[in-house]
């Protein structure tokens, strides 16, 4: 019986375990550069015992930040910032990719450089607030993306993958999931276009289908996973039919032959072994357990077979040494909310700090 304790290959390198740590921002990169804080790199190489680190998301462009302090990967400074992090989790035997996320409509002008606002695929307003220097500001309405700005974008994406094996990664996760732009493609409330980025199903997908091929083409589908939340709501999304969109999905991209698809669970558990069927590859689940943070019977999925890896998030904020403690049946330091964004089910639930 396999256990989340045994050992897996991911896209050619040998995990010691199955147990990943899940992306959560920090907003650690202060200053104009977005550059990444030594802290940063002492955040991560404390957690390198993970099977697998995914860091915050990592904006592939300057368009694509919508929260103070995130960090980028789309210039000469945020490559050479970023190789301090990836050194030391190396220096520890640790394996880490890095997120990269788009904010799309989710951000504020006033994150941005001058003259640049929040792009989506159509000019639909998001309800809510979004946090900045100077406080919490209403969204704004976006910038519908032309044709010749979705390819520019899908580009940006490639080449933050190109930037993120230059400093060192061992690979990229796609952020697909929580509301952010790849997944307001996806979802018929956010993507209103006519054009073939929208409208059925098969232009619904388009967007994350290619960008996730011309990751996979710019460093090797074994360096690329993509992740997912199908029917989360949070930021203001709305999705019918997750299952159609997602298994339409998850056929289109099923021949690149990633790394993995990462699911961000949902309260429809029979929708993950759905999913978990029709994806041919490795299986990466951040369990729905709201509203307690996953915890050790969590593990119970690998033996089960629901998945072949499970990510934790806030439990491993407060547990640096996480698989250890996984493995002993505790202690576990009890997270505090407050402390972070982002955790284990990324808008399931209703804090409102949550962000990654």
């Amino acid at each position: 019986m396999t256990t989340a304790f045994d050992p897996i290959v991911l896209g050619g390198r040998r995990l010691a375990s199955r147990v990943v740590m899940a992306p959560m921002t920090r907003s650690r990169a202060y200053g104009p550069g977005a550059e990444p804080a030594e802290l940063m790199a002492t955040y991560y190489a404390q957690r390198a015992t993970a099977g697998l680190i995914v860091t915050e998301g990592v904006q592939p462009s300057a368009v694509g930040q919508g929260y103070p302090n995130t960090p980028g990967l789309h210039t000469a400074g945020q490559v050479a910032a970023w190789r301090t992090v990836t050194d030391a989790v190396h220096r520890e035997g640790g394996v880490i990719f890095a997120q990269l996320m788009h904010t799309g409509r989710i951000g504020h002008p006033s994150l941005l450089p001058d003259g640049l606002v929040p792009v989506a695929p159509s000019a639909v307003t998001a309800n809510g607030q979004v946090f900045t220097h100077e406080g919490p500001k209403d969204f704004v309405t976006p910038k519908e993306l032309s044709e010749a700005e979705i390819r520019q974008t899908i580009a940006d994406f490639a080449d933050a993958a190109h930037n993120a094996i230059e400093a060192g990664f061992d690979g990229v996760e796609i952020h697909g999931a929580n509301g952010y732009l790849i997944h307001q493609f996806l979802a018929p409330n956010t993507n209103r276009r006519t054009d073939a980025w929208g409208g059925e199903v098969e232009g619904r997908i388009r967007f994350a289908a290619e960008v996730t091929a011309a990751v996979a083409e710019a460093i090797g589908g074994h360096r690329v996973g993509l992740r997912i939340s199908p029917g989360n709501p949070y930021n203001d999304m709305a999705e019918d039919n997750p299952a159609e969109t997602y298994e339409a999905l998850i056929e289109r991209i099923a021949g690149l032959d990633l790394a993995y698809l990462h699911l961000v669970e949902g309260p429809d558990r029979d929708l993950t072994a759905r999913l978990r069927k029709a994806w041919p590859g490795t299986f990466v689940l951040n369990p729905f357990t709201y509203p307690e943070v996953t915890g050790p019977e969590a593990l119970q999925l690998v033996k089960d077979g629901a998945a072949d890896m499970v990510a934790y998030g806030a439990l491993f904020l407060a547990n640096p040494d996480l698989p250890a403690r996984l493995a002993a049946g505790g202690p576990f330091n009890t997270p505090d909310p407050g402390t972070f964004y982002g955790g284990d089910h990324r808008g399931y639930t209703d804090y409102p700090t949550l962000a990654g």
